[in-house]
Protein backbone atom coordinates (compact mmCIF):
# COMPACT_ATOMS: atom_id res chain seq x y z
CA UNK A 1 0.00 0.00 0.00
CA UNK A 2 1.18 3.48 -0.82
CA UNK A 3 -0.77 6.51 1.25
CA UNK A 4 -0.29 9.77 1.88
CA UNK A 5 -2.52 11.22 4.35
CA UNK A 6 -2.42 15.10 3.55
CA UNK A 7 -3.66 17.65 1.70
CA UNK A 8 -0.10 17.89 0.40
CA UNK A 9 -0.05 14.86 -0.35
CA UNK A 10 -1.06 13.99 -4.35
CA UNK A 11 -2.63 10.36 -4.98
CA UNK A 12 -3.59 7.96 -2.01
CA UNK A 13 -2.89 4.20 -3.47
CA UNK A 14 -4.27 0.82 -1.81
CA UNK A 15 -3.22 -2.17 -3.64
CA UNK A 16 -3.22 -0.99 -7.62
CA UNK A 17 -6.68 0.93 -7.55
CA UNK A 18 -6.25 4.90 -7.16
CA UNK A 19 -8.79 5.98 -4.04
CA UNK A 20 -8.27 9.30 -3.80
CA UNK A 21 -6.22 12.42 -5.61
CA UNK A 22 -6.29 14.51 -2.45
CA UNK A 23 -5.09 17.79 -4.02
CA UNK A 24 -8.49 17.37 -6.50
CA UNK A 25 -10.39 16.91 -3.42
CA UNK A 26 -9.74 19.73 -0.84
CA UNK A 27 -9.16 21.79 -3.47
CA UNK A 28 -12.86 20.94 -4.73
CA UNK A 29 -14.58 21.38 -1.59
CA UNK A 30 -12.41 24.28 -0.66
CA UNK A 31 -14.70 26.28 -3.19
CA UNK A 32 -17.62 24.71 -1.97
CA UNK A 33 -19.18 24.29 0.59
CA UNK A 34 -16.50 26.14 2.09
CA UNK A 35 -16.70 28.80 0.85
CA UNK A 36 -12.73 29.78 -0.56
CA UNK A 37 -11.04 28.74 2.63
CA UNK A 38 -9.46 26.04 4.11
CA UNK A 39 -8.16 25.77 7.56
CA UNK A 40 -5.45 22.78 8.75
CA UNK A 41 -8.44 21.64 11.37
CA UNK A 42 -10.93 21.25 8.76
CA UNK A 43 -8.23 19.09 6.54
CA UNK A 44 -7.37 16.80 9.54
CA UNK A 45 -11.07 16.35 10.47
CA UNK A 46 -12.05 15.50 6.52
CA UNK A 47 -8.50 13.29 6.48
CA UNK A 48 -9.90 11.54 10.13
CA UNK A 49 -13.25 10.84 8.10
CA UNK A 50 -11.10 9.06 5.15
CA UNK A 51 -8.88 7.31 6.84
CA UNK A 52 -11.96 5.80 8.53
CA UNK A 53 -13.49 4.63 5.23
CA UNK A 54 -10.57 3.41 3.96
CA UNK A 55 -9.67 1.43 7.53
CA UNK A 56 -13.33 0.02 7.24
CA UNK A 57 -13.17 -0.78 3.33
CA UNK A 58 -16.51 0.51 2.57
CA UNK A 59 -17.67 0.99 -0.45
CA UNK A 60 -20.62 3.62 -1.66
CA UNK A 61 -18.78 7.23 -2.14
CA UNK A 62 -22.83 8.17 -1.51
CA UNK A 63 -22.10 7.22 2.23
CA UNK A 64 -18.86 9.03 2.45
CA UNK A 65 -20.11 11.96 0.68
CA UNK A 66 -23.61 11.87 3.26
CA UNK A 67 -21.38 11.30 6.50
CA UNK A 68 -19.09 14.38 5.31
CA UNK A 69 -22.01 16.60 4.81
CA UNK A 70 -23.40 15.47 7.91
CA UNK A 71 -20.17 16.30 9.69
CA UNK A 72 -20.08 19.17 8.07
CA UNK A 73 -23.74 20.80 9.15
CA UNK A 74 -23.17 19.42 12.71
CA UNK A 75 -20.21 21.41 13.51
CA UNK A 76 -21.02 24.73 11.71
CA UNK A 77 -18.27 23.57 9.72
CA UNK A 78 -15.61 22.84 11.32
CA UNK A 79 -14.84 19.50 11.02
CA UNK A 80 -13.58 18.88 14.23
CA UNK A 81 -16.07 17.33 17.49
CA UNK A 82 -17.66 20.41 19.10
CA UNK A 83 -19.70 20.71 21.63
CA UNK A 84 -23.41 21.75 21.97
CA UNK A 85 -23.48 25.69 21.61
CA UNK A 86 -24.29 27.73 24.85
CA UNK A 87 -23.38 29.08 27.87
CA UNK A 88 -22.91 26.90 30.89
CA UNK A 89 -26.66 28.34 32.23
CA UNK A 90 -28.11 27.43 29.30
CA UNK A 91 -26.48 23.95 29.02
CA UNK A 92 -27.42 23.27 32.31
CA UNK A 93 -30.87 24.10 32.00
CA UNK A 94 -31.16 21.07 29.16
CA UNK A 95 -32.72 17.92 31.49
CA UNK A 96 -29.90 15.65 29.65
CA UNK A 97 -26.90 18.09 31.21
CA UNK A 98 -24.02 17.45 31.47
CA UNK A 99 -24.25 14.66 28.82
CA UNK A 100 -25.14 17.71 26.64
CA UNK A 101 -24.71 17.14 22.78
CA UNK A 102 -21.03 16.66 21.56
CA UNK A 103 -19.65 14.80 18.60
CA UNK A 104 -18.47 15.34 14.94
CA UNK A 105 -22.61 14.54 15.26
CA UNK A 106 -24.54 16.04 18.15
CA UNK A 107 -24.69 13.00 20.38
CA UNK A 108 -27.01 13.36 23.63
CA UNK A 109 -28.21 11.50 26.53
CA UNK A 110 -25.59 9.71 28.49
CA UNK A 111 -27.67 6.22 27.29
CA UNK A 112 -26.49 7.44 23.55
CA UNK A 113 -22.43 8.60 24.72
CA UNK A 114 -22.42 5.10 26.27
CA UNK A 115 -23.12 3.19 22.82
CA UNK A 116 -20.17 4.84 21.43
CA UNK A 117 -17.90 4.43 23.90
CA UNK A 118 -18.27 7.69 25.82
CA UNK A 119 -17.97 6.73 29.77
CA UNK A 120 -18.24 10.42 30.70
CA UNK A 121 -19.03 13.69 29.25
CA UNK A 122 -16.57 15.22 27.03
CA UNK A 123 -15.19 12.04 25.40
CA UNK A 124 -17.10 12.73 22.43
CA UNK A 125 -15.31 15.86 21.97
CA UNK A 126 -11.73 13.36 21.34
CA UNK A 127 -11.32 12.48 17.35
CA UNK A 128 -11.48 8.66 17.88
CA UNK A 129 -14.96 8.41 19.92
CA UNK A 130 -16.55 10.94 17.19
CA UNK A 131 -15.12 9.18 14.17
CA UNK A 132 -17.05 5.89 15.98
CA UNK A 133 -20.49 7.74 16.49
CA UNK A 134 -20.12 9.11 12.90
CA UNK A 135 -19.89 6.15 11.49
CA UNK A 136 -21.43 3.34 13.39
CA UNK A 137 -24.54 5.72 14.24
CA UNK A 138 -24.70 6.37 10.06
CA UNK A 139 -24.24 2.98 8.88
CA UNK A 140 -26.08 0.93 11.53
CA UNK A 141 -28.77 3.10 12.44
CA UNK A 142 -27.66 3.47 15.88
CA UNK A 143 -29.13 7.19 15.80
CA UNK A 144 -32.67 6.92 14.95
CA UNK A 145 -33.18 3.23 13.42
CA UNK A 146 -32.63 4.39 9.57
CA UNK A 147 -28.88 4.01 8.49
CA UNK A 148 -27.03 4.80 5.39
CA UNK A 149 -28.03 1.74 3.25
CA UNK A 150 -31.80 3.01 3.74
CA UNK A 151 -31.95 6.12 1.18
CA UNK A 152 -28.26 4.93 -0.63
CA UNK A 153 -28.15 1.78 -2.60
CA UNK A 154 -28.70 0.17 -6.07
CA UNK A 155 -32.27 1.59 -6.38
CA UNK A 156 -32.39 4.41 -3.77
CA UNK A 157 -30.22 7.79 -3.92
CA UNK A 158 -32.27 10.04 -1.58
CA UNK A 159 -29.83 13.08 -0.13
CA UNK A 160 -33.11 14.67 1.28
CA UNK A 161 -34.58 11.52 2.97
CA UNK A 162 -31.45 10.87 4.41
CA UNK A 163 -31.25 13.12 7.41
CA UNK A 164 -33.92 11.46 9.13
CA UNK A 165 -30.60 8.96 9.78
CA UNK A 166 -29.94 12.00 12.64
CA UNK A 167 -32.70 14.29 12.83
CA UNK A 168 -35.65 13.80 11.13
CA UNK A 169 -36.28 16.35 7.91
CA UNK A 170 -34.58 19.34 10.25
CA UNK A 171 -32.31 21.09 7.55
CA UNK A 172 -32.68 18.29 4.51
CA UNK A 173 -32.02 20.20 2.25
CA UNK A 174 -29.50 21.93 3.24
CA UNK A 175 -27.54 19.21 4.13
CA UNK A 176 -28.17 17.33 0.58
CA UNK A 177 -26.63 20.55 -1.16
CA UNK A 178 -23.75 20.11 0.81
CA UNK A 179 -23.63 16.24 -0.28
CA UNK A 180 -23.97 17.28 -3.70
CA UNK A 181 -20.29 19.80 -3.10
CA UNK A 182 -18.71 16.58 -1.68
CA UNK A 183 -19.68 13.98 -4.40
CA UNK A 184 -18.24 16.86 -6.65
CA UNK A 185 -15.09 16.05 -4.88
CA UNK A 186 -14.98 13.05 -4.87
CA UNK A 187 -15.63 12.59 -8.32
CA UNK A 188 -13.70 14.49 -9.12
CA UNK A 189 -10.57 13.16 -6.95
CA UNK A 190 -11.18 9.57 -8.46
CA UNK A 191 -8.61 11.13 -11.50
CA UNK A 192 -5.18 10.46 -11.36
CA UNK A 193 -4.30 13.62 -12.37
CA UNK A 194 -5.87 16.83 -11.30
CA UNK A 195 -8.29 18.85 -13.34
CA UNK A 196 -6.56 21.73 -15.33
CA UNK A 197 -8.04 24.50 -12.98
CA UNK A 198 -7.14 22.63 -9.83
CA UNK A 199 -3.52 23.90 -8.20
CA UNK A 200 -1.56 22.34 -5.32
CA UNK A 201 -1.94 25.56 -3.17
CA UNK A 202 -5.60 25.21 -3.84
CA UNK A 203 -5.27 22.15 -1.62
CA UNK A 204 -3.82 23.41 1.45
CA UNK A 205 -4.68 25.39 4.71
CA UNK A 206 -4.25 29.14 4.61
CA UNK A 207 -4.30 29.30 8.24
CA UNK A 208 -2.59 32.64 8.08
CA UNK A 209 -3.24 35.74 10.66
CA UNK A 210 -4.62 38.86 8.26
CA UNK A 211 -1.81 40.71 10.47
CA UNK A 212 0.38 38.92 7.71
CA UNK A 213 -2.03 39.63 4.80
CA UNK A 214 -0.99 42.05 2.17
CA UNK A 215 -4.55 41.94 1.07
CA UNK A 216 -6.07 42.63 4.38
CA UNK A 217 -3.88 45.90 4.72
CA UNK A 218 -4.07 46.57 1.21
CA UNK A 219 -8.17 45.86 0.78
CA UNK A 220 -9.23 47.31 4.11
CA UNK A 221 -6.77 49.37 6.22
CA UNK A 222 -5.13 51.32 3.65
CA UNK A 223 -8.69 52.65 2.39
CA UNK A 224 -9.86 53.49 5.65
CA UNK A 225 -6.49 55.73 6.94
CA UNK A 226 -7.34 57.43 3.27
CA UNK A 227 -10.63 57.96 3.94
CA UNK A 228 -9.65 59.20 7.48
CA UNK A 229 -6.44 61.46 5.96
CA UNK A 230 -8.49 63.05 3.23
CA UNK A 231 -10.68 65.38 5.75
CA UNK A 232 -7.90 65.99 7.84
CA UNK A 233 -5.56 67.07 5.33
CA UNK A 234 -8.51 69.30 3.70
CA UNK A 235 -9.46 70.73 6.79
CA UNK A 236 -12.83 70.15 8.82
CA UNK A 237 -15.44 72.68 8.42
CA UNK A 238 -18.11 71.82 10.42
CA UNK A 239 -19.15 69.80 13.80
CA UNK A 240 -20.57 67.00 11.16
CA UNK A 241 -17.31 66.37 9.41
CA UNK A 242 -15.84 66.35 12.36
CA UNK A 243 -18.27 63.95 13.89
CA UNK A 244 -17.72 61.63 10.94
CA UNK A 245 -13.99 61.70 11.13
CA UNK A 246 -14.12 60.47 14.91
CA UNK A 247 -16.23 57.82 14.06
CA UNK A 248 -14.28 56.82 10.44
CA UNK A 249 -11.27 56.71 12.95
CA UNK A 250 -12.47 54.25 15.34
CA UNK A 251 -13.54 52.14 13.06
CA UNK A 252 -10.17 51.96 11.43
CA UNK A 253 -8.66 51.71 14.68
CA UNK A 254 -11.37 48.80 15.38
CA UNK A 255 -10.19 46.94 11.74
CA UNK A 256 -6.57 47.44 12.65
CA UNK A 257 -6.84 45.55 15.70
CA UNK A 258 -8.98 43.02 14.31
CA UNK A 259 -7.09 42.39 11.46
CA UNK A 260 -3.81 42.33 13.22
CA UNK A 261 -4.72 40.44 16.12
CA UNK A 262 -5.98 37.89 14.00
CA UNK A 263 -9.36 37.56 14.56
CA UNK A 264 -10.47 38.26 11.34
CA UNK A 265 -9.08 36.50 8.36
CA UNK A 266 -9.33 37.10 4.86
CA UNK A 267 -10.82 34.32 2.83
CA UNK A 268 -8.78 33.38 -0.64
CA UNK A 269 -10.68 31.62 -3.08
CA UNK A 270 -9.84 31.02 -6.73
CA UNK A 271 -12.11 32.03 -9.48
CA UNK A 272 -14.19 28.66 -11.31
Amino acid sequence: MNETNSAQGLVRVKSKDIIMNLTTFFAYVRRAPFGGRLTQAQIDGMNSILAEWDRRKLLDNRWLAYMLATAFHETGGKMQPIREAGGESYLKSKKYYPWVGEGLVQVTWEVNHRKFGATRPGQLLTMPIAIKALFDGMIKGMFTGRKLSDYFNGTANDAEGARKIVNGTDKKALIAGYHKNFMDAIEAAREVLPPPDVAKADAKADDKPAGQSGTAITTVLVPAATGLAVPIVTGINNVYALIFAIALLAVSCLAAFMFLSGRWQINRSKAV
